[in-house]
Order: structure tokens, then C-alpha cells, then sequence
């Protein structure tokens, strides 16, 4: 086990506290003025997929935990399950939709991504920082409509909903950004 000091953490990240695992979603480094500043966080419990808020000392270590990483083949999903396959060993496992957070809308069967591990247990993905989606569902453009900034919503394979600009259509394949949600290109 490594440790981090507070002030170096960051979304994403996976620390131990106790026994527990906890993914960290957002945070933000207060400095108040007359102070000493802290860290204020908030966390998932991997195991129990518990939402907290936890206060950290500006200058406190905190556990991070080690994980390892085995490219994986996602199978299928089954319900709230989604299957995994080993490219090495043809093992299978699944992970539960809570784990995996909103990293699902993301998801193409026969993509191969990283997935971790703490210990043999599946905590978690790393998606590549784009994917490519084709949509589904969108409206037609409205021809004269020349605002610069206008967008439309488009539905994508996987349900994932995106602001597209015009002249992006049904059955286009586009880009998007897996950590922000938003459209790059169309590809």
C-alpha cells in the first residue's frame, strides 16, 4: 500500500480507510482564511455502494489502494449484471451496476478495456478516454436554423444521451468523451 497526502487526491482515485474501499467522486480543497485548510470528499464504498462525505487535514496521508489491472472482453449484459471475459485465460466474471457507476452508458459488446482488481475482486473499469457510439435517436435539423451554439439531444446505442450538434443524424457514428459525457467529433 501506498499513501497520498490529501491535497494530491483526486477524482477517481481508490483509497483504503479501515477495512473498507472507497472510490473517490468529487472533492474540493478548502482554504479558509483564518483556517487551517482541508480536504472535503466525497466517497462510494466499493462493497456497499454507500455514498459519504469525509473531512481530510490538508497535510494527513491517506491509504491509497493498489489495484491490478487485466484486459478484459465485455460479454454482455444481464439485467443489472455485466459480464466480463479474461483475453487471457477465458475466465469469466460480472460486476454489478452500482460498481460500475455511470462508466455502463459506455459499454460496447466486444470492447476490451481495462478492468481492476483489489486483491481477486473486480472493483471497478478503465475506459479509454473516448469511444465511439452510433445513434440511434435524434431530431432532424431544422434547415435556416444558423445559431452557432444550437444543439440537439441524441440517444446513442448504449442509452446514453448527448448534446450533438445539427448536422449530426440518425445511424452517424460520433465520438464522445467518457470522463465528461460530451460529443467530440463524428467519426
Amino acid at each position: 500500500m501506498s499513501s497520498v497526502q490529501a491535497t494530491r487526491l483526486r477524482r477517481g482515485m481508490l483509497i483504503k480507510m479501515g477495512s473498507d474501499l472507497f472510490r473517490i467522486m468529487d472533492l474540493q480543497h478548502m482554504t479558509p482564511g483564518n483556517k487551517r485548510g482541508f480536504v472535503q470528499a466525497r466517497m462510494r464504498n466499493i462493497r456497499t455502494t454507500t455514498l459519504s462525505d469525509h473531512k481530510f487535514r490538508a497535510e494527513q496521508d491517506v491509504e491509497r489502494a493498489t489495484l491490478d489491472e487485466r484486459q478484459m472482453q465485455y460479454m454482455y449484459r444481464d439485467g443489472d449484471s455485466f459480464h466480463f471475459m479474461d483475453t487471457d485465460s477465458y475466465e469469466q466474471i460480472h460486476i454489478n451496476e452500482e460498481t460500475l457507476g455511470d462508466s455502463v452508458n459506455y459499454l460496447i459488446p466486444e470492447m476490451v478495456i481495462a478492468v481492476e482488481f483489489y486483491g481477486s475482486e473486480p472493483v471497478g473499469i478503465e475506459l479509454p478516454q473516448t469511444v465511439d457510439l452510433k445513434v440511434l435517436e435524434t431530431t432532424p435539423a431544422i434547415k435556416g436554423a444558423t445559431a452557432s451554439a444550437q444543439l440537439k439531444p441524441a440517444r446513442t446505442e448504449t442509452g446514453l444521451v448527448v448534446q450533438v450538434p445539427p448536422f449530426v443524424n440518425e445511424g452517424d457514428m460520433i465520438r464522445v468523451n467518457t470522463e465528461s459525457g460530451e460529443y467530440q467529433s463524428r467519426v
